[in-house]
């Protein structure tokens, strides 16, 4: 491995949200009153959530829970699944190993007291996973470096307890703070003894809830919060800062830590990760870079379990000259710096992604940072910054942008408003189609237009368009047919957010837009 000095404009542009002058840069909002949800209420029938597709390696162990909302109790059938799984009927659980490359497709069926619902299936047995973008928590944008066990596992129950997992959420995700030393047969780093007591126990209790688990690494000798990372400049793997990370958070120039050091322990972690059962790993450091990427994705590979491989972050747009190696190796990769829950980072970050579009595939999605809905705080949780349009237009274009959508809020404080956010599963939809695109813009693509158009096409011959408002005052935003490429002829429109129909429109379509707000609509009908 190459070792390297890191430049010093990355570490003063990008080192961590943990020191107390970042926590203090946005200032908490008044209480408003939210406005009421424009997500419908959820009938007590029975609904089949999330994907139509979900991928796994060969030998890999599988674990996908049926995301299905309605009143409760649930009973649960799958026809046509493959010799190797199984499903429990309570839970909704599919479990088991699939050793055959190939494609499988299954009925599943969801029966309550109110009635039934089926949902075409398929499962696809092949080298690509999270064939669509993962859907889950992360602890950094509410904790900072502070998660511990209780506030993962606190988190999990509250997913649970909230229905997100009805809804297709599956990932808690903890992020950097977790770390200890190395130890144990591999000389593998283990986790925190005080603020974990059984890691591997935490991560069962959480496979127990029917959800998934992640957390975090880096290749240099120390992470962002100033934890062990996965090498290191001593050939036992010691990890002493005052020797290896001369100086505080921040080095001075005669200082510059060496980022990465001469000795690997990737393979041991990736291992350790594996045994303790880990299904999501994020990768952090910067530049982002084609060899780490390599050793960390062969590592993940060799393990026999699928870990979902994030990298992380994306400073000064270094990732984008080896972005076509590196997203052949990685589940999702980071387009850009840490979000922050302000219009101008929100805006600056999500209408910026057009040129990532032709990397964006299943299996392998561009990555425009977390949700900043709700409680977050970066380690002091208050309410979100964005107004309640703003927020619309947030989740509007990461859905239609196929983003990762990793919730960043305190999970134990959901309000209906935040709830309606994320249990649309309409919105969700355009995120998880199976085709997997990218949206683009198509209309308003001068730097100083106020009034945009974002498009993408769904599997089932339709569109998916966003209409963004972001000016200062409520106005009308316009799409023609044309835009999107189609015969201007009479087309179907229906209002996802509020999930109702609105006729047929003959050239376009025309609606009022609150300022920095978002109207998400669907064109056409489905095959």
């Amino acid at each position: 491995m190459n070792k390297r000095i890191i430049p010093l404009f990355a570490l003063l542009a990008i080192f961590p949200i943990c020191a107390a002058a970042e926590e203090s840069a946005v200032v908490a909002p008044a209480a408003v009153a939210l406005p009421e949800p424009r997500t419908p209420a959820q009938g007590p029938a029975p609904r089949i959530n999330g994907p139509t597709i979900f991928g796994v390696r060969p030998g890999s162990p599988f674990l996908y829970t049926i995301p299905v909302s309605g009143e409760r109790p649930v009973t649960y059938a799958v026809t046509g699944l493959p010799t190797g799984l199984s499903l429990d009927p309570v839970t909704g659980r599919i479990t088991g190993t699939l050793s055959q490359p190939g494609t499988y497709p299954v009925t599943i069926s969801a029966q309550n007291r109110v009635g039934t619902a089926q949902k075409r299936f398929r499962i696809v047995v092949g080298e690509d996973i999270a064939l669509t973008p993962p859907m889950g928590w992360n602890s950094y944008n509410v904790w900072g470096c502070g998660v511990d066990q209780d506030k993962t596992l606190r988190s999990a129950r509250a997913m649970i307890a909230a229905g997100l997992d009805q809804h297709g959420w599956t990932y808690i995700n903890m992020d950097d703070g977790w770390q200890g030393s190395r130890g144990g047969p591999s000389n593998a780093i283990q986790a925190d003894k005080k603020r974990f007591t059984d890691i591997k126990q935490m991560c069962a209790d959480i496979h127990a809830l029917g959800l998934k688990v992640g957390l975090y690494h880096t290749p240099w000798v120390q992470s962002y919060g100033g934890k062990a990372g996965g090498t290191s400049e001593d050939p036992t793997g010691l990890y002493n800062p005052k020797v290896q990370w001369p100086g505080k958070c921040i080095p001075n120039t005669k200082q510059l830590p060496k980022a990465i050091g001469k000795y690997s322990f990737v393979a041991a972690d990736a291992r350790q990760f594996a045994d303790w059962g880990f299904d999501y790993l994020k990768y952090d450091w910067a530049p982002v870079e084609a060899p780490e990427t390599k050793e960390i994705s062969d590592a993940l590979r060799a393990t026999g379990r699928d870990i979902v491989l994030s990298l992380s972050n994306n400073h000064s747009n270094s990732l984008f000259g080896c972005i076509k190696e590196v997203s052949a190796l990685a589940q999702a990769w980071r387009t850009t710096t840490d979000i922050k829950d302000t219009w101008n980072s929100v805006k600056g970050i999500g209408f910026g992604q057009d040129k990532w579009a032709p990397f964006a595939r299943p299996g392998h999605w561009n990555d425009p940072d977390m949700l900043v809905v709700g409680y977050v705080g970066w380690g002091k949780p208050r309410p979100t910054n964005l107004t309640a349009d703003e927020q619309y237009a947030h989740v509007s274009l990461w859905a239609l942008l196929s983003a990762p959508l990793l919730i960043g809020a305190d999970m134990e404080k959901m309000d209906p408003f935040t709830l309606g956010l994320l249990t649309n599963d309409e919105v969700i939809a355009v995120n998880q189609d199976a085709l997997g695109k990218q949206a683009t813009r198509v209309v308003g693509k001068k730097k100083e237009d106020l009034f945009i158009a974002y498009a993408k096409p769904l599997e089932d011959g339709t569109w998916a368009v966003g209409l963004f408002n972001l000016g200062d005052a409520e106005a009308t935003v316009s799409v023609k047919w044309s835009d999107l490429g189609l015969k201007a002829a009479p087309q179907a429109v229906r209002d996802l957010w509020r999930q109702k129909d609105l006729g047929s429109q003959a050239e376009g379509y025309s609606v009022k837009v609150a300022s920095h707000g978002a109207e998400l609509i669907r064109v056409g009908s489905p095959h």
